[in-house]
């Protein structure tokens, strides 16, 4: 069936032309004469107008039975409408019910609360703010992969599946083929640790939460790579920020410093921006009307923004002057926070900024020790409106500081015998930074919670779908 999209036909589509159309029906208003039905097909924000005589032949058994929600095919003749807000309507020359929908269709036409419509996750896709969300999802993805090929980086697919702990947090879900009640023990008592040895892959695995490493080993061999897929955190966190499940963008970088990454992440976000509003802009004016008003102006001004650059220590100095009663209290050596992070932004500098030389014992093994031991070569870029959007730094190249550090963080070296080898055959310096795909996403459209940007969210006690 050849057809016309909704977006199509309300762009430049000719008048007086025959036309075909598929879509769902949101809304239907009977006359003695006359049927209008309201279409969307999910290709733009906007409906289309079918207006159905009640003289064509399947009016009786097709359009009076196309109540909200069903699936229909439309043949008409594409008209101008006599009516505001739209340019065109369709004149209905035949209406085919190809799925009807029944009285018991929860999304009849009002306002349904977001925790309302997560229990019916597969349905939701079709109300307005699910569609603009998830076509500002598409407009992203398809933004960063751009970015990414026109500046002559490689795509890596790096493996969900892994024997190692990229942020060595321990967060991490197993994946094993034992039979839980009964896994076999190096001892062969009850009691014994379970022998992983026996397992299917040879040695405990668990779900990647970072491709970083991977990408850190294509970086060293192609100079410019960038991963962009699922992670997962077995953290048992329940907030409007943290998923279970989600997808992560990372780019590695052989012979950059951490000025060199800062670089990159204010481009990189800088064009996901303005892409995003140059593709989608009926769907941000949505956004910009009803779930964030003034989104578009703060996404602009961020894309035209200077970045600030501030250190860790200046950061604290900062937020010890500001005289403000956090609920974290301020000192040097503790993780900032999103309230400090949006003070600094909102309220002390106005505009993104990166903040830099963490305090190396709250940061990752793999990050590079400054001058001094006491920090490392860390940064997070924080924006208004969210906080931390970006997190990185220049990776440790030097394998005796490298081996120092696993210990520290009390890992066991003998799993990263291949990535101490990188700093044994041909080390270099080489930075990279992650940035949370949904967080992204929650920024560009104001939604609140992160589980309303994914289409199905996994979380503690949740995965349904």
């Amino acid at each position: 069936m050849e057809r016309s999209t909704v977006r199509e036909l309300l762009a430049d589509s000719e008048i007086g032309s025959t036309i075909t159309l598929a879509g769902w029906v949101r809304t239907r208003r009977d006359s003695k004469e006359f049927s209008f039905l309201e279409i969307n097909d999910g290709s733009c924000l906007s409906n289309i107008q079918v207006v159905a005589d009640a003289g064509i032949e399947s009016y009786s058994e097709h359009v009076l039975k196309a109540s909200t929600g069903s699936a229909v095919k439309v043949i008409g003749e594409l008209i101008e409408s006599p009516g505001k807000g739209q340019r065109v309507e369709v004149k209905a020359t035949d209406v085919e019910l190809i799925g009807a929908a029944p009285s018991d269709y929860p999304m009849q036409k009002k306002r349904h609360s977001n925790e309302f419509l997560r229990t019916i996750a597969h349905l939701r896709p079709r109300t307005n703010t699910y569609g603009a969300v998830f076509r500002v999802r598409h407009a992203a993805a398809m933004a960063i992969h751009r970015f990414f090929d026109e500046r002559n980086f490689v795509y890596l697919h790096s493996p969900i599946i892994t024997t190692s702990d990229c942020e060595g947090a321990g967060e991490m879900f197993r994946v094993s083929t034992f039979d839980p009640l009964n896994p076999p023990r190096v001892d062969g008592k009850s009691g014994g640790a379970i022998d992983y040895a026996e397992d299917f892959f040879g040695a405990e695995a668990s779900l990647t939460v970072s491709g970083q490493l991977e990408a850190e080993i294509f970086a060293l061999a192609l100079g410019n790579v960038y991963t962009f897929g699922p992670t997962f955190r077995a953290e048992n966190s329940n907030t409007p920020r943290h998923l279970a499940e989600f997808w992560m963008i990372e780019p590695e970088m052989a012979f950059y410093d951490l000025n060199d990454n800062m670089k990159l992440g204010e481009e990189f976000i800088k064009y996901i921006i303005k892409y995003v509003l140059e593709k989608c802009p009926e769907d941000m004016a949505f956004f910009d009307r009803w779930i964030e008003k003034g989104i578009i102006d703060s996404l602009q001004s961020v894309a035209e923004a200077n970045f600030e650059h501030m250190t860790y220590t200046d950061a604290i100095a900062v937020l010890e002057k500001s005289g403000k009663d956090f609920e974290f209290p301020v000192h040097w050596g503790m993780d900032i926070q999103t309230e400090h992070e949006r003070f600094l932004t909102e309220e002390h500098v106005g505009r993104p900024v990166y903040v830099t030389n963490y305090p190396k014992d709250i940061k990752a093994f793999y990050m590079r020790v400054d001058e001094g031991e006491k920090t490392v070569s860390a940064m997070d870029l924080l924006v208004p409106r969210l906080g931390e959007i970006i997190g990185g730094s220049q990776r440790e190249e030097r394998e005796d500081v490298l081996r120092r550090r696993i210990k520290e963080c009390g890992l066991e070296e003998e799993i990263y015998w291949w990535y101490l080898d990188l700093r044994r055959f041909g080390t270099a310096a080489h930075a990279g930074f992650g940035l949370g795909f949904e967080r992204m996403v929650m920024y560009l459209t104001g939604m609140s919670n992160i589980r309303d940007v994914v289409p199905f969210p996994r979380t503690p006690g949740n995965a349904m779908f």
